[in-house]
């Protein structure tokens, strides 16, 4: 190590010295999208103090280099482009088009109503019916949603957090309907809710009943569903609303602490439910970094999970992620553009390890994305999965100085702001206290500050800018007999259900909701197969919980 430092300083002396007296670096001190600094070069003394088993190999612990020991050369990354757009027949409709250009996981994203609990004919849903993703109200609506998609075969993720455990309460209602064993069902409900109150907003309970819910989600799936991954732990919307690369990190992993501790309260023990935790992450536009970012996590999660929570079995401290490239970066100026960033950030998630991944679509900073779109997109990762080489051997990054350098220092940096938080009083506390949403508008803000002055480059908005006075771009049409055919369904599930017996239900399930030791999962379940709708639901819990 001090022969190699010694050798280096006597570089930086001469060869370094000389050659900028000729001509001096691009800027003073250059730095990550995350702030750490980047040297100029790095050697072998840059990783001389990271122990070689932190580096291990893959699917070893730490699980640094990959989670699983064959990675890629056994089978890709589950392709899974998010789709959602007025009712289900329509989204359906998507979804066998993607399936046939290739796709191997469905992904959902729900309008703005089912997000927030709202029924599609409730006076806050008005205009919005269907617009950004799905309108699902109804067991009728899941329904026409996966109609035809043999559920045994097919992965189903939905995005959805405050209303999640009646999402899943209908998949898992469909499954029973269709005869299929639960226990082969795969996919995820994202059901984050911490996050929520971090990022995203949208939230329908306070804190504590709403964490009591993901315990539910948690343990009803542990004993019930053994392929479903009950959670999906996601920096992503940190990110996306401004964080660090590091805060998106740290922040998640700050996150799922919380939730460890809630399940094993209930006596379950952290290696029954461990091996169906997953995460979701963002992989952002500095290439190097994100890599490191993926890496450092997987580390940091097998740490966590073995010397804090006491797993044993190894598929505990396997840290398993879905990415989605970051839609924060994509511009409308030169929009095709989109597509190289998309590629590389595709890239670094593939690089990093990821076990599924969506590509974003080059006219998202318009609107929902077109069939074109989406198709160029999945081509995107078909190309680097099938004729660029990377998927044949693991974590080809691995053993680069400047990538285990900055790996060992993200570890570092996550354990540091995990600390904090403990001795801050926890996650939870410092929810309320908006310590972590001012943390990530703080950074968002200074990330703002950079484009505007132009140290941050952007392709087209603040670097190589053209005018550009008439974009024609095909944008993806909103049909607007969507809330007039949603409604007519949920109010004909109304008109034809058993009244007395739904009422009766709700009524039971707040007295479930009222008795902490008990999960809401099961009565939800009964009630959606009843034909009660998502809004009976929400708002009957809001009659007990309030809102947040």
């Amino acid at each position: 190590k001090s022969q190699l430092q010694s050798e280096r300083k006597d570089w930086e002396a001469n060869e370094v010295g000389a050659f900028l007296k000729k001509a001096p670096e691009r800027k003073e001190q250059f730095h990550t999208i995350g702030d750490f600094p980047v040297q100029r070069t790095y050697t072998a003394a840059d990783i001389a103090d990271t122990p070689l088993e932190d580096i291990g190999l893959p699917g070893r612990y730490p699980f640094t280099r990959g989670p699983y020991p064959t990675m890629y050369r056994s089978r890709t990354w589950t392709m899974r482009q998010i789709a959602g757009f007025g009712t289900g027949e329509d989204t359906n409709k998507r979804f066998k088009y993607l399936i046939a250009q290739g796709q191997t996981g469905i992904s959902t994203d729900f309008d703005m109503p089912t997000l927030m609990g709202y029924d599609s004919d409730h006076p806050m849903s008005d205009g919005e019916v269907g617009r950004e993703g799905v309108a699902i109200d109804t067991l009728a609506d899941m329904e026409a949603l996966l109609a035809d998609i043999d559920l045994e075969k097919i992965s189903v993720s939905f995005t959805i957090n405050p209303s999640a455990w009646i999402l899943l309460a209908m998949y898992v209602a469909l499954g029973e309907k269709r005869g299929y064993d639960l226990n082969k069902l795969s996919g995820t409900v994202q059901a984050d809710i911490l996050k929520e109150y971090m990022a995203q907003k949208e939230y329908i309970y306070p804190i504590a009943p709403s964490v009591r819910i993901v315990r539910d989600i948690i343990t009803y799936s542990a004993k019930n569903l053994k392929r479903y991954n009950p959670i999906n732990i996601s920096g992503y919307h940190i990110s996306e609303a401004g964080s660090s690369p590091l805060q998106e990190a740290a922040f998640t992993l700050a996150n799922l602490i919380t939730y460890v501790n809630e399940v094993t309260k209930t006596g379950m023990h952290v290696d029954e439910f461990a091996p169906r935790l997953a995460f979701f992450f963002v992989s952002q536009g500095d290439f190097f970094e994100e890599v490191a970012k993926f890496r450092a996590l997987r580390r940091c999660y097998a740490k966590i999970m073995k010397e804090r929570f006491g797993a044993r079995n190894p598929e505990s401290m396997r840290l398993r992620f879905h990415c989605q490239t970051a839609a924060a970066t994509l511009t409308k100026p030169q929009y095709m553009v989109n597509v190289v960033r998309t590629s590389l950030q595709a890239l670094s998630a593939v690089l990093g390890g990821a076990q599924s991944l969506h590509t974003n679509g080059y006219d998202e900073a318009f609107a929902i994305p077109t069939e074109d779109a989406m198709k160029m997109a999945l081509r995107t990762q078909q190309i680097i999965a099938e004729e660029s080489g990377v998927a044949d051997v693991i974590d080809p990054l691995g053993g680069s100085y400047y990538v285990e350098a900055l790996t060992t220092e993200y570890e570092k940096k996550i354990f540091e702001i995990l600390e904090e938080v403990e001795k801050r009083g926890g996650t939870i506390k410092l929810i309320e206290q908006g310590w972590f949403q001012k943390q990530i508008a703080d950074f968002a803000y200074e990330t703002a500050l950079r484009k505007q002055s132009g140290q941050k480059p952007v392709i087209g908005v603040n670097r190589f800018v053209e005018n550009e006075e008439d974009v024609k771009i095909e944008i993806h049409p909103y049909d607007n007999t969507t809330a007039e055919r949603q409604i007519s369904r949920t109010r004909r599930v109304r008109a034809e259900r058993d009244e007395a017996k739904v009422q009766a239900m709700l009524d039971q399930l707040v007295a479930v909701a009222k008795d902490e030791s008990q999960n809401l999962m099961p009565l939800t379940i009964e009630l959606v197969k009843a034909g009660a709708t998502m809004g009976d639901i929400v708002e009957k819990l809001k009659g007990i919980w309030g809102t947040y």
